[in-house]
């Protein structure tokens, strides 16, 4: 089934009413089970499911890496409910703190998303000599919207981007901000390459749940063209996170740790 799908609507425009179609996006659940247990279900839109739950099990720290996994199969149950079945060695600690009975909505997260603590938050601090320079992120923030073809056709998505070089990119798009992270990193682990020496644009908010996913993965860099609350730039600091809002033509807010982005002189 695709993400899209053609409805009716009525649609009013230079003092006309008239009726035409409209392309909208679909949003499923999908269910994660980890060696026969389910784990979570995520609201979500219907592509790069295994990407996604990839993302989503290293975010949350059930799995370390990609060769974890031994088998992995996704099940279109109907047109409203996919099923991963996955078998791994995992995290059994990081496992049991999920909720099995939750569904993790498609706006902003579960509700105990909004309470992320800095003390919840199991990652390492991130030390290291990687930067960039700033006219690579205003370059590759202005091209970013026109790389978003569900975006581009709904005007209904949320949008990641991981950079990983001049060459080599990877695009995830979701109704839901936080999968998108988890969907862009799946694609790029499954393709063999490590996000540690990379950054990431996001299109919404850089609140406590997406600044953290970027923690738990490791990406020295985040930025939006949008604004960070106080929770993620408390979290960005304490885990060496350069964390960056406001990224529009050539200006730029650098919440924490700017020492990564370099200025030409």
């Amino acid at each position: 089934m695709g993400p899209i799908f053609t409805t009716q609507v009525t649609k009013i425009k230079n003092n006309k009413k008239f009726e035409t179609d409209d392309t909208v996006i679909r949003e499923i659940k999908l269910d994660i089970n980890i060696n026969g247990k389910r784990i979570v279900s995520l609201m979500a839109t219907p592509t790069d499911l295994k990407e996604l739950s990839i993302g989503y099990l290293i975010s949350e720290n059930i799995i370390e890496k990609v060769s974890d996994i031994t088998q992995f199969e996704i099940t279109d149950i109907d047109t409203k409910i996919y099923k991963a079945d996955i078998k791994a060695t995992i995290n059994e600690a990081s496992s049991d703190k999920l909720n099995t009975e939750g569904v993790i909505v498609s706006g902003c997260g579960r509700g105990a998303s909004t309470h992320i603590s800095l003390k919840s938050i199991e990652a390492k601090v991130m030390q290291d000599d990687f930067y960039i320079d700033a006219n690579l992120l205003f370059k590759e923030m202005g091209e970013f919207y026109t790389q978003c073809p569900l975006y581009e056709q709904t005007g209904c998505v949320h949008t990641a981007k991981i950079h990983i070089d001049d060459s080599i990119y990877f695009i995830g798009e979701d109704i839901a901000q936080h999968n998108t992270i988890d969907k862009a990193v799946g694609k790029a682990l499954l393709a063999g390459h490590s996000v540690n020496r990379a950054f990431l644009m996001v299109s919404g908010r850089l609140s406590s749940e997406m600044v953290a996913k970027a923690v738990m993965h490791q990406i020295p860099i985040l930025a939006s063209r949008t604004a960070s609350t106080c929770r993620g730039v408390n979290i960005a600091a304490k885990f060496g996170l350069t964390l960056i809002g406001f990224v529009r033509g050539q200006s730029m807010n650098i919440y924490r740790n700017p020492e990564r982005i370099h200025v030409e002189s």
